[in-house]
């Protein structure tokens, strides 16, 4: 088999949380050794979410594929450690602060000047300038910010966040893409350097037709709920014995839609003649769906419809949704034996490659379990890795 497509890449990881260990985790899962230096105790996220045998699982999520280094960065002999690593490094990922870096002395011209050849992938909440940039920040925070919020729910209820930490997940997965993007930059003659996603600003990014329309109108969407704030019909929909959801995006599939529910005739109707005109009428359109699916089941529709080419699914709970047969046959939820920790099981890989399928290398390792083994590799002799670990420098592992 192939090498992975980032296989001989190291990544020095200083992340914590979410939003960075999300984007080191894709490294690694691409194939690049990365060192996660935690700080004495670990990262906080050992602690939280359901522990079984010992063990986050929400950690071992999302710190698959790395090796654990606990170093005490507050030490100057921690830094000096850290910088013999970055000597030997490719990407350097971390999610502090703007600024906090460079309070550790590790400047740009200091890294600069300890490898010139390092690319430095940073997650933080606001971007590195402007008027925010010093602020702490959460995700619930910068999907208020953002005005992604504000799109979600309905007039009634007011904003509703996203239960998933959306904003945390978005930029690091655009500062994965930017490291792999940097990286490829550099092999192909060009500078290292810093590359930068926020959580605000990613987040912005993502608001598609949304933020397209508040720039032309200069007004602020309606929250419509599960209707389409510009396609109707769209959203939820009740059969005899529960809600679908159908997705008509264009006037062909709405033709089809329609066509299936022997509802066709309301075309030649002016309240539902064109798109304009039956979001208009969202109300009195829905109800005569409604009144059509109700002479069947979900799956009887959910069979007709997709067959007639038109989207439609049934809203699932998270846990029948991770048993789903189509999750299955793309194996997004992978068992993986945890020595010591029993048999964990976790999502899979997204993304999908022909002739390198990704898988999990390297289980979550316990704090500081590489410890030794990475600064042998870097150098150090065995002496001073001790006197580092007596001295609390260095984790025990």
């Amino acid at each position: 088999m192939s090498a992975l497509p980032l296989s001989g890449v190291r990544v020095i990881d200083l992340t914590r949380i979410l939003s960075g260990p999300f984007c080191a985790m894709i490294l690694g899962d691409l194939g690049a050794e990365v060192i996660k230096i935690e700080s004495p105790g670990g990262d906080p996220v050992r602690k939280q979410g359901h522990i079984v045998d010992g063990l986050s699982w929400y950690f071992a999520a999302f710190n698959r594929n790395k090796k654990s280094v606990e170093l005490d960065l507050r030490a100057p002999d921690g830094v000096e450690v850290l910088e013999r690593l970055l000597a030997d490094a490719d990407i350097l990922t971390e999610n502090f602060r703007p600024g906090v870096l460079a309070k550790m002395g590790l400047t740009e011209s200091r890294l600069h000047e300890i490898n010139p050849d390092l690319i430095v992938a940073s997650v933080n909440g606001y971007g590195s300038s402007g008027p925010y940039a010093d602020r702490p920040a959460f995700d619930f925070i910068a999907q208020a910010m953002s005005g992604y919020m504000s799109t979600n729910g309905t007039p009634e209820t007011g904003p509703l966040r996203t239960a998933p930490p959306i904003t945390d997940l978005v930029a690091g997965l655009y500062a994965a893409l930017g490291a792999v993007a940097a990286l490829r930059g550099r092999e192909a003659g060009g500078p290292a350097q810093r590359v930068e996603a926020s959580m605000m600003m990613s987040m912005l990014s993502m608001m598609a037709y949304l933020s397209s329309n508040a720039l032309v109108t200069g007004r602020d969407p309606v929250p419509t709920g599960n209707d389409h704030p510009i396609a109707a019909p769209y959203g939820l929909f009740r059969t005899r014995d529960g809600d679908i959801a159908v997705a008509p995006s264009t006037d062909v599939i709405v033709r089809r839609f329609l066509a299936t529910l022997g509802l066709d005739d309301l075309l030649e109707d002016p309240r539902f003649a064109t798109n304009a005109q039956r979001l208009q009428n969202r109300a009195e359109l829905n109800a005569l769906i409604d009144a059509a699916l109700a002479e069947g089941t979900q799956d009887e529709w959910i069979a007709r419809l997709n067959a007639a080419g038109v989207p439609s699914g049934r809203v699932q709970g998270l846990t029948e949704a991770l048993s789903d047969p189509q999750v299955a046959a793309q194996v997004m939820v992978l068992k993986i034996p945890h020595p010591g920790h029993g048999e964990v099981m976790m999502t899979g890989f997204p993304v999908k490659f022909s002739e390198t399928p990704l898988s999990v290398r390297q289980t979550v390792p316990d704090l500081g379990e590489h410890g030794r083994q990475t600064l042998r590799a870097a150098g150090f002799d065995a002496a001073t890795i001790e006197s580092l670990v007596a001295r609390g420098i260095l984790g025990n592992g």
